[in-house]
């Protein structure tokens, strides 16, 4: 589900950057594997997006029973959807002329600036959550980090187009690797009370990190609950990168 859900949110980021730059078929082909992706998601969780399917120990419902002939069907469709998106519009030169070098942004700003996830990336810095602190089952996985040269458009959108292939290979060895058993510990079911202290958690979202930091007083509810969403950082970088950009670029920016 991660690794869809990061496929739906490249998708998109993709078929806007596509509209944004003039490019209107292949962010149609973006749009139609969104969709087949989020289908999945309805079959599995009842929701298209916001599907709030995990639970504390487990899974909110088990996988439906034609889930890997769903799946199968769904595999090599999103596989021909982001080659057909990808030739079309990535090394298009009417789309390089367009992002190459609009609104670069260099390492040691990226750094100050907190950015994380492809925006980072795109600077050439080789940090994916999932690889420099694993977390789940991602530590059992072969998988790349792409990562750009220049921080501009189009590394950012470089960037991401890589990744969706890196999930598509994820996705292969998860469904080959799949057990079979309960989706949910029975402590998952029981509301618990947590010792004193706190704890930060982080991992990699689509658009960077997400972090919650959880400060517990010994009772059943928080003391204080603090997130740390990806976007947030990344858009305080907003004004230095449109420094020296035309009024047009904004939309293409952001």
């Amino acid at each position: 589900m991660c690794e869809l859900n990061r496929i739906a949110s490249h998708l998109l980021f993709v078929a806007t950057m596509g509209l944004d730059a003039g490019a209107m078929t292949p962010s149609m082909i973006c749009f139609r594997g969104r969709e087949r992706v989020q289908a999945v998601f309805e079959a599995v969780s009842g929701a298209r997006m916001m599907h709030n399917y995990f639970r504390i120990g487990g899974l909110k419902d088990d996988l439906p029973d034609n889930f890997e002939e769903m799946i199968g069907e769904l595999m090599p469709l999103l596989q021909a959807d982001i080659e057909e998106a990808d030739h079309l519009l990535t090394f298009n030169e009417i789309f390089l002329a367009r992002l190459k070098g609009v609104a670069a942004i260099s390492v040691e700003d990226a750094l100050d600036f907190g950015l994380t996830g492809p925006c980072l990336r795109a600077c050439g810095v080789d940090y994916d959550l999932r690889k420099a602190d694993p977390y789940s089952i991602y530590d059992r996985f072969d998988f790349n980090v792409p990562v750009g040269l220049d921080g501009d458009c189009w590394d950012r959108h470089y960037v991401r187009v890589r990744e969706m292939y890196e999930s598509m290979k994820i996705l292969e060895q998860a469904l080959a690797g799949m057990p079979k058993g309960n989706v949910t510990s029975s402590l998952g079911k029981r509301l618990a009370r947590p010792p004193e202290g706190q704890v930060y958690f982080r991992a990699e979202n689509p658009r960077g990190e997400l972090g919650v930091y959880l400060v517990s007083d010994g009772t059943d509810k928080p003391y204080r609950l603090k997130v740390r969403p990806p976007s947030f950082c990344n858009l305080s970088a907003i004004k230095h990168m449109l420094k020296n950009t035309w009024i047009a670029d904004t939309v293409v920016v952001l």
